[in-house]
This record gives structure tokens, sequence and C-alpha cells, in this order.
């Protein structure tokens, strides 16, 4: 195969790895996001053991949802791992099917369908975690926010 016959394969490979490079600045975010729900833990589980019971109890429940949190998000980034996976995988068998001779139009788009269904559910995992934070947000502003009686 000449380069000359490369350059197609090449022109189709480059929305895929356009596709990997967008994935993985969303893994960044991710990964800090749940860096960021660690610390929080952390720093409640310290502060529980000397709050009173009735305090702890607030404590208690956003620990809660800090945890759900955790795996929501470790979920959408095994979500956002494998559309990145799902892509790579899309160029090798691209070139592969380029150096063999062989039709792989189906398994290409099946393979595109699964990384952006992948990054999909992802995406929608992620903004589930965001409605838990507000969620956590408001539990912990409640006592100051409430209305005076």
């Amino acid at each position: 195969m000449s380069w000359q016959q490369l350059i197609p394969i090449l022109q189709i490979a480059v929305g895929p790895v356009i596709l990997i490079s967008g994935v993985g600045l969303l893994l960044l975010g991710m990964t800090n996001r749940l860096g960021r729900i660690v610390d929080r833990s952390r720093q409640l589980v310290r502060a529980a053991r000397e709050l009173e019971p009735e305090e702890r109890q607030v404590t208690i429940a956003q620990l809660r949802i800090l945890d759900r949190r955790a795996r929501l998000v470790r979920a959408a980034i095994a979500l956002a791992c494998l559309s990145a996976l799902s892509a790579a995988l899309l160029v090798v068998t691209l070139f592969l099917a380029a150096l063999a001779g062989a039709e792989v139009g189906v398994v290409v788009v099946a393979m595109f369908v699964a990384c952006l269904g992948a990054l999909i559910a992802a995406l929608l995992v992620f903004f589930r975690d965001i409605h838990l934070a507000l969620v956590a947000l408001r539990l912990e502003t409640a006592s100051l926010l409430a209305p005076d009686d």
C-alpha cells in the first residue's frame, strides 16, 4: 500500500482522533471532580467525629450523597474511557482494514455508534452527579437559608 492510498484513511481517522482528544479533556474534568468529592468526604468524616448526634446526622446525609456522587463520577469516567477506547480501536480497525483490503463498513459504523453511545451515557451520568451536588448544597445550607419562624 502506498502513502497515497493511506491519505483517505487518514482523513477518515481524523474524526475519531479529535473525539479522543475531547474525551481526554472531559476525563480531566471528571477526575478533578472525583478528587474534590474524595477531599470533601475526608473533611466531613473528620468533622463528624466532633459533632453532637443531631448535627452528625446532617453530616452523615452529606456523606451518603458524596458516596453516591463518587460512584456516579466513577461510572462516568469508565464510560468516557470506554468511548475513547472505542475511538482508538476504530482508528486501528480502519488502518488494518485498509492494509488487508477488507470491507469493514458495518463494523466501523457499529464501533463509532458504540463510541458515541458511551460518551452520551458518560455525560448523562455526569449530569446526574451535578444534580446531586446541588442536592448536597441545599442540605448543607438549609439551616442557614431557612426562613425565620
